[in-house]
């Protein structure tokens, strides 16, 4: 969030401008944000108004669930408190589309709350200035939620027949190259490849998993990220369908509609099918070492289960090149010192990460402060919660019940101190009891 320097009563309507966009994966600089950000200053100086802040989020989708964006938060704050941070007062919010502020309905409620805590505000985007405080303006807003909604299931599913017939047809996948393959993702890698046929003979033959990603490692070898093997990582490259020529789908093996054979990539394989099939055996069914990717379900279909208190509320705060917060989930791993067991590290840039204790103590002392005002505990949670009664499940029901945002912000290198302010805490605007 970037604010402005504060203007001159001028008779021109103070409003902030809010910018965002669901993908910058080419580029990476933010254009499309400051290009969303000119397009609100040329509207708001055609309808009287003056831009005094500016929120935006990059790269980030409105329309997932759970999915967290820094700067509409922010903006809602504001919103709520009715001046910038700076001081500036906030009478409006310009925009190029509702569907950048909101594609779910309760994205629409909270910003609908919030710009209408105080009154006289104005909504702005390039068709005019609406009231939203008027049946006409919340039906105007309602509409373009529903327009939203309709067009994110229609792209949805335009994208998965998409990837489906390039599927069906053996494409190989985009991204990352694989393991053992050249960045065509068609021809073999030979280096690559002959670790990859001598680890699934070994692994049929009766090795350990973990004995030879150790080999990997002391090798040298490193994986298409940069990473270093582990037992997980190497059973993905052995046991994924791509080795023996089969493609697969969202985690499923193709099969030719006519025929019911499997779909035959256009790569070349590393290993014959009945290879493939016997590494696979080597694996009980449900091993974790077989989940390969978020979208795809174990083997047992069921997940597991977090195991440490902040595992998924923590979003990154570290700043990106282009200025934007990156807003990455932070995962718990394993930790190096018997003070921090484990830490949560996010993912997405590799620039924060805190104390797993630490971020779990911080969340209890926001949780139980008592200055407070906006959620507070009934006395009886608290009980159960102070006294060990409430089991893990129930305790992070009642934090994700009550914080609509957990930012961690970098600590400092070589800082081993516990700084308790890193995590900073958007509490949800409602009086509201958790459930005991």
């Amino acid at each position: 969030m970037n604010y402005l320097a504060a203007h001159e009563p001028t008779g021109l309507i103070p409003v902030v401008s809010y910018a965002r966009t669901s993908e910058d994966v080419r580029q990476r600089d933010g254009h499309g944000v400051r290009y969303q950000l000119r397009i609100n200053e040329r509207t708001a100086r055609e309808h009287g108004c003056t831009v005094v802040a500016t929120y935006t989020d990059n790269g980030l989708s409105a329309s997932k669930e759970g999915a967290v964006r820094p700067g509409f938060d922010s903006l809602l704050v504001d919103l709520a408190r009715g001046c910038t941070g700076s001081g500036q007062p906030i009478s409006g919010v310009v925009s190029v589309a509702d569907d950048r502020l909101y594609r779910r309905v309760e994205d629409l409620a909270r910003f609908f709350a919030a710009l209408t805590s105080r009154p006289g505000r104005i909504h702005v985007d390039p068709r005019g200035v609406r009231d939203p405080y008027s049946q006409e303006g919340l039906l105007h807003a309602v509409r373009s939620l529903d327009a939203a909604v309709t067009e994110t299931r229609i792209r949805s599913r335009r994208l998965l027949d998409w990837h489906w017939a390039r599927a069906i047809e053996g494409v190989p996948h985009s991204g990352p190259r694989p393991f053992g393959w050249q960045e065509d993702r068609v021809t073999l890698r030979s280096e690559e490849a002959k670790l990859v046929r001598q680890a699934i003979i070994d692994r049929i033959g009766g090795k350990a998993v973990r004995a030879i990603a150790r080999e990997w490692c002391g090798l040298g070898v490193e994986g298409t990220r940069g990473g270093r093997p582990n037992a997980q990582t190497v059973t993905q490259i052995m046991t994924a369908p791509r080795v023996c020529g089969f493609r697969a789908n969202r985690g499923e093996l193709l099969l030719v509609p006519e025929t019911g054979q499997p779909v035959l990539g256009l790569w070349e394989p590393i290993v014959v099918p009945n290879q493939w099939h016997a590494v696979c055996a080597t694996f009980s069914p449900g091993s974790l070492y077989l989940h390969r990717g978020s979208g795809t379900p174990r083997l047992t279909g069921r997940g597991t289960a977090p195991r440490h208190l902040a595992s998924g509320f923590l979003r990154c705060g570290a700043e990106l090149p282009d200025g934007t917060t990156c807003g990455g989930a932070l995962c718990a791993q394993k930790g190096r010192s018997k003070r921090s067991p484990y830490v949560y590290s996010c993912r997405s840039c590799r620039r924060c990460s805190i104390s797993g204790p630490l971020a779990d103590e911080i969340l209890e002392r926001q949780l139980f402060s008592e200055v407070r005002g906006e959620v507070r505990l009934s006395a009886a949670v608290r009980h159960r919660w102070q006294s060990g009664e409430l089991g893990l499940e129930e305790k992070r029901e009642i934090i994700a019940s009550v914080f609509t945002r957990c930012l961690v912000r970098p600590g400092v290198k070589g800082d081993h101190s516990w700084d308790y302010s890193r995590i900073e805490t958007v509490w949800r605007c409602a009086d509201q009891v958790a459930p005991a």
